[in-house]
């Protein structure tokens, strides 16, 4: 008579060896090189010049990406994390600090970024604040360079009154927008996740095809994700070294012929993704 072995098959299973499943997620190696490209690249920015108005800014040529949201969102923070340079834009604990134009290049001058002063916050006269918002108003709507806006909103306080109104100006003048959802290390990234989602959805409510994320100038959350956009938005490419050396190609004579197949060049596309504090 057969005797059981008094184990189930799914004893068995329950103390078998369990395999580790890995759920690293794969990353793309162009991406990455694109993106540790272009962060050594805005690693190159220096200060331009400071313009109170909008006819005394830079000459209106080549592309620049405008850094904009409240005086205590954190763009300087933002602007010194991304070019690595603590005070290339001045931060400060007042808000409010920024009250000019201020320009940067990148290794060219017709590729700039730019630190527009805050608004809604800052601590000065109300008079004052109404001279920035006509002089903001000129500079988004007249300035011919400018490619887009990187809207900046505190995760804990989004899409507030005149963040909307940067969202609809930007949208009528058809400039592209990356929205940053700053100071994310304030949140764990649950509530964090949610916050991005949440705005994700009234974006597509108010029919508004911006991109965003999640950002944060004290742990470096998105600086990869946030340079990437940057560089294929100023035209900045990966440089393409020659797969071959034209020296060493023998100049063709009639006396000397030779098929293609015997001359192969490997040859790869690079492909570019499209301050106050």
């Amino acid at each position: 008579m057969h005797r059981s072995s008094g184990k189930s098959k799914n004893t068995k299973v329950a103390h078998a060896p369990k395999q580790k499943i890995s759920y690293v997620k794969k990353v793309d190696s162009a991406i990455t090189e694109y993106s540790v490209s272009s962060l050594n690249w805005l690693h190159s920015a220096e200060f331009l010049m400071s313009a109170p108005k909008l006819d005394l800014c830079v000459e209106d040529t080549g592309y620049e990406i405008a850094f904009a949201g409240r005086s205590n969102a954190g763009k300087s923070s933002a602007i010194n994390t991304m070019t690595n340079q603590k005070q290339l834009a001045r931060a400060s604990k007042r808000p409010g600090r920024t009250q000019m134009i201020n320009f940067f290049s990148l290794g060219n001058p017709d590729q700039r970024l730019v630190d527009l002063p805050g608004y809604g916050y800052a601590a000065v006269p109300e008079a004052m604040k109404l001279v920035w918002q006509k002089e903001l108003e000129s500079y988004l709507i007249h300035r011919q360079s400018l490619q887009g806006l990187v809207l900046l909103m505190d995760i804990r306080h989004p899409l507030q009154h005149f963040d909307v109104m940067m969202l609809q100006w930007a949208y009528s003048r058809q400039l592209f927008v990356h929205v940053l959802l700053t100071k994310a290390d304030k949140l764990n990234r649950g509530p964090a996740s949610k916050v991005l989602l949440d705005v994700q959805n009234q974006l597509k409510q108010m029919k508004l095809n911006f991109s965003i994320q999640l950002f944060s100038s004290l742990n470096k959350i998105g600086l990869e994700e946030l340079a990437s956009v940057m560089a294929g938005r100023l035209n900045y490419t990966l440089e393409q070294p020659s797969a071959f050396d034209l020296d060493a190609i023998p100049e063709a004579s009639e006396h000397h012929e030779f098929e293609t197949d015997d001359l192969e060049i490997d040859i790869q596309d690079q492909d570019a993704s499209p301050k106050s504090e």
